[in-house]
């Protein structure tokens, strides 16, 4: 387990850069309390031992007019390992498909997918997903309003 090799610092250098990925190496190592060499050291280590899986920009999606998310449960005809191949390679075709779960349950795959509006949404969900030969059926539920978004994991745990 990854979590056991994590020291004081690393976890202070986690939740620094989840707050804010943007730190210079000489800000991240203020507020962490180490010298900027340690601090490059320990980030550098952070990053190689997969820690970090990668940094990114979050661009609101209001903001460039995808105003309607919804999550799709997904069901498919058949079961095996070709459906299964052959659904996740056309959901990557897809850039309105921000994820996608095989999950249990009623349905076999959660999608979260975002769009301009109501009618570019069906249209996605009837000429494409309904158009994939191994999709049997699809239900969504659209979302009304953000009432938590984080990208920040809770790393209290680790501290013991």
């Amino acid at each position: 387990m990854l979590a056991v090799q994590l020291e004081p610092q690393d976890i202070r250098i986690l939740t620094a850069l989840q707050a804010n990925a943007r730190l210079t190496n000489v800000e991240l190592s203020e507020q962490v309390n180490l010298s900027p060499s340690q601090c490059y050291r320990r980030l550098k280590r952070l990053e190689e031992q997969g820690f970090i899986k990668q940094y990114a920009t979050i661009v609101s999606r209001r903001a460039v007019g995808l105003d309607v998310m919804a999550f799709v449960s997904v069901t498919l005809d058949k079961h095996g390992e070709d459906p299964a191949r052959a659904f996740n390679e056309a959901v990557n075709r897809f850039p309105e498909i921000l994820e996608c779960w095989a999950v249990s349950g009623d349905s076999d795959y959660l999608l979260r997918v975002v769009s301009t509006d109501l009618r570019s949404f069906s249209n996605f969900l009837m000429r494409d997903m309904l158009s994939l030969p191994m999709v049997a059926g699809v239900k969504s539920t659209i979302l009304l309003e953000e009432e938590k978004n984080t990208t920040a994991l809770p790393l209290n745990h680790l501290r013991d």
